[in-house]
């Protein structure tokens, strides 16, 4: 009973990996789209504030926006504030240290994509 539990949490994604990646502090260059598919690039600069979350602030074009982030696994995800909406992104932490993912904001339809990079 007990391999077929593991294995089947194993197949659901929800064992966090032995060698679980890392986000690192510093900017990132970023290249995303938006929901309407035009793109945007500017920087993202992340603090640590423990093992597993941290802030991070984004600059896109004449846009800044502000939000708490966490690791879990593999997984980044960030809360942010966008004028009056909320925000959403999951990122998946590459071996390069890079992070690809989608995002969303409230009352808009559709998620856009976006990659940050090391600088």
């Amino acid at each position: 009973m007990k391999k077929i539990l593991a294995g089947a949490l194993l197949g659901l994604g929800l064992v966090v990996p032995a060698h679980a990646q890392t986000v690192n502090a510093g900017t990132y260059d970023v290249e995303g789209t938006n929901l309407d598919g035009s793109t945007y690039e500017g920087t993202a600069t992340i603090e640590l504030t423990s093992e597993t979350t941290c802030s991070i602030e984004w600059h896109t074009g004449s846009t800044t926006s502000s939000g708490i982030c966490m690791l879990y696994g593999d997984a980044f995800a960030a809360g942010y504030v966008l004028d009056d909406a909320v925000g959403l992104i999951v990122y998946q932490v590459k071996g390069d240290g890079s992070l690809e993912g989608a995002w969303t904001i409230s009352g808009k339809d559709g998620s856009g994509t976006e990659t940050l990079t090391p600088q």
